[in-house]
């Protein structure tokens, strides 16, 4: 079995040393924000996004953009037996995500600190791998699609997590009103930190359509991809497959 492959030339480095510290800044607002930014539905996403995990014989499931560890734990919920190593690359938010940790979890749940583009697992180790509202922060996408190939066993799937695109109009432009205005006024009020919520507005706004996403899934290797629309869209859970 390989290693992870070494990070590509150009690779944006100081995007990612960004968005880290950006998240370590928020980590102790993340999960209140989440919670009141989405009138408490994150937990609905979650728990949609753990049904459609497939532990396979190995039970092994990744979680990715592990941030305090909510999707984890409910992959654990859904599949009691599942070890579930949970990377991220923002240590503070892996840090109070352990707090939640008691009794089996706390045997099953490994947090790491880790780049999603540079995986330190071998080939092939991996049943399952869970993303939640991380893929938009990761730049280029591709180099993460093709670590979660690398690690994926054949036939394993990557359940991906993520907002609608802004570029769409959900909810009669609504969604729209609510990334420009509602988001990041409530963000800063509650973080103290302006930019944290309007980094994550920009980025919905310039996120692709879930069609362009499931293309990009296909081209970076998948054998097959999909979407499921939750919410009206405000969210898209894209499942992709292994061949």
């Amino acid at each position: 079995m390989s290693a992870a492959p070494a990070p590509a030339s150009g690779q944006p480095r100081g995007h990612d040393a960004a968005v880290a510290g950006m998240f370590g800044r928020i980590a102790r607002f993340y999960d209140l924000l989440n919670r009141l930014l989405s009138l408490g539905v994150d937990q609905y996403w979650r728990r949609a996004l753990a049904r459609h995990v497939t532990p396979g014989r190995g039970g092994v499931v990744l979680d990715l953009a592990a941030g305090t560890l909510d999707v984890a734990l409910a992959v654990r919920r859904r599949h009691p037996a599942a070890i579930v190593p949970a990377l991220d690359f923002c240590p503070p938010m892996l840090s109070l995500g352990r707090r939640k940790l008691r009794g089996d979890n706390a045997r099953r749940v490994l947090p790491v600190a880790a780049d999603a583009k540079r995986l330190p697992l071998p080939d092939a180790s991996v049943d399952c791998i869970t993303m939640a509202f991380g893929i938009r922060n990761i730049l280029p996408r591709e180099a993460a699609f093709a670590e979660m190939l690398r690690v994926l066993r054949p036939g394993g799937r990557a359940c991906i997590l993520e907002f609608g695109s802004g570029q769409e109009r959900i909810w009669g432009g609504l969604y729209n009103f609510y990334l420009n205005r509602v988001l990041p006024r409530v963000g800063r009020l509650f973080s103290k930190d302006p930019a944290a919520y309007a980094y994550l507005a920009d980025t919905i706004r310039a996120f692709p359509t879930a069609r362009k996403l499931e293309e990009e899934m296909l081209r970076a290797g998948f054998a097959r991809a999909r979407h499921l629309r939750l919410t009206s869209g405000i969210v898209c859970l894209h499942v992709g497959e292994k061949a």
